[in-house]
């Protein structure tokens, strides 16, 4: 294949002439010359934009940020940092305040509509940028699944979901066409971020540039195709979808909306906000298409959006919103919600426990988890959700919060614990500051005193207090138990 000097697929750059005309000259000049955009969201789970802001994000405060952040104007909790900052190196990232997301990639949750109590299915969520986006719109209400299909990527998923301190997901390694079975008419809100051909990251993502072709594009159409089939089954009537790319492809665009609304007609377009940020689709661009050209276009293609990088501060984005008619058929069976207190422990496992919280949490860390169901998986104690759909057969990842192991007479808390409570949750801990807090995410032992057993480290910075993973003290000093995988060294 042909590449022009910047390294872009010729056959690409034609077709964004065409579909861009006039505009072309001002897309080329910032997508291949000019810098990226970088962004981080804060997460409400642990504080507010406006405490972020007041305590960590103002350039007088000089240890994190050389300028002022610039907010996001489409993502209320979302910032844009410059290029020379390094946000994620800090202790405040691995205490889970923020997460490092690209500023265009944020505006599909915000078109998702998600509100507290809501059953959410994201179906395509590695690494979890959008599904703990979607966390903090729940504030921890409501019941939230993660599904990724490749094994290694549902494991960075579960580990950022851990991070972000977020406890009412569960994480699944699926098919979308499985999921569809088990779970007919379930969902109230579907996120599908589909995976495509990456046309819009390819200033980030060198792999994406080397693997672009006319035959890979038709595969991606045909593969969004199939996974927007098994979400219309899944979502309950009166519920949306939201479709998301991060291409520029009209077969993956426009045409994917296009093919699944003749599909299915009872499926209508919506409103994809914020469309005041943004620039509406049109189907003329299907006249590029090489995949399905002939699918009519519907009046109302407008109502989905576009995100050029030369006219907005991100990367190149499409976004759609699909609503189910409340008249359509519901096929949901009638899942069992479990009561609080229905997960009971063996006798033995649950006077460990007792003990442990007795001595660690304070009231409303006790509450806080006796709100959720005790599931033991072999040793490991987790805490579901108390609402929580039947799982059995599907490959779980993450079921809740990993609250710990029973470990031989003893209970051992899991790293996933310290960062889903705050600091007002735990009766005690050790305190410390930003370069003790650096020691700790190396593995070092710290020479503080506290109170001897389990103890919580806690970053306190600025007015802020903000866990980060579990010691043990024995008086004088802390006895490191930062997971070993997740070490700064």
């Amino acid at each position: 294949m042909e590449f022009d000097p910047n390294g872009f697929p010729v056959p690409f750059l034609q077709r964004m002439e065409r579909m861009l005309g006039s505009e072309y000259p001002a897309f080329l000049e910032r997508f291949a010359l000019g810098s990226r955009h970088h962004g981080l969201r804060v997460n409400p789970l642990k504080l507010s934009p406006q405490e972020f802001l007041s305590r960590h994000g103002e350039a007088r405060h000089g240890n994190m940020f050389a300028e002022p952040l610039t907010p996001v104007p489409w993502a209320e909790t979302g910032f844009i940092y410059d290029e020379a900052d390094r946000p994620g190196k800090s202790p405040l990232h691995e205490a889970g305040l923020y997460y490092i997301q690209e500023p265009s990639a944020m505006s599909a949750v915000e078109a998702l509509d998600v509100k507290p109590g809501l059953r959410v299915l994201d179906l395509c969520a590695a690494p979890g940028g959008k599904t703990t986006q979607i966390a903090g719109k729940m504030m921890g209400e409501g019941l939230l699944i993660a599904n990724e299909i490749i094994p290694s990527r549902a494991k960075i998923l579960s580990q950022n979901i851990e991070r972000m301190g977020i406890g009412n997901t569960i994480v699944l390694n699926e098919t979308p066409a499985r999921l569809a079975e088990r779970f007919p008419s379930t969902f109230d809100r579907i996120l599908v971020d589909a995976p495509c051909s990456g046309e819009g990251m390819y200033r980030k993502n060198d792999i994406a540039l080397t693997e672009w072709s006319e035959d890979n594009v038709k595969m991606c159409a045909a593969r969004q195709d199939e996974i927007l089939d098994a979400a219309a089954r899944m979502l309950a009537p009166g519920g949306r979808i939201v479709y998301s790319t991060c291409t520029f492809s009209p077969d993956e665009d426009e045409g994917s909306i296009c093919r699944f609304l003749a599909a299915h007609p009872e499926f209508s377009l919506d409103h994809a906000k914020p469309e005041a940020f943004f620039e509406p689709a049109d189907g003329r661009f299907l006249e590029q298409a090489v995949y399905h050209p002939e699918t009519p276009v519907p009046d109302d293609i407008g109502k989905a959006l576009r995100v050029w990088p030369h006219k907005v501060d991100g990367e190149g984005h499409f976004l759609a919103a699909l609503t189910l008619s409340a008249d359509a058929p519901d096929y949901s069976p009638d899942y069992p919600v479990l009561p609080i207190g229905s997960g009971r422990l063996p006798k033995a496992e649950a006077m460990l426990y007792r003990e442990f919280a007795e001595h660690t949490l304070s009231e409303t860390g006790r509450d806080f988890l006796e709100a959720g169901v005790f599931t033991l998986f072999g040793s490991e104690l987790y805490i579901e959700p108390a609402e929580v759909l039947p799982l059995d057969r599907l490959k779980v990842v993450r079921c809740g919060i990993h609250t710990g192991s029973f470990l031989k007479n003893r209970f051992e808390p899991a790293h996933a614990l310290a960062l889903a409570l705050k600091s007002e949750d735990f009766s005690g801990g050790a305190r410390v500051g930003m370069e003790e807090a650096t020691r700790f995410l190396r593995g070092e032992t710290l020479d503080i005193a506290a109170e001897k057993g389990w103890q919580p480290v806690i970053l306190c910075e600025k007015g802020g207090e903000y866990p980060l993973g579990w010691c043990k003290s024995d008086g004088r000093r802390l006895k490191n138990h930062y997971p070993k995988g997740l070490r700064k060294l």
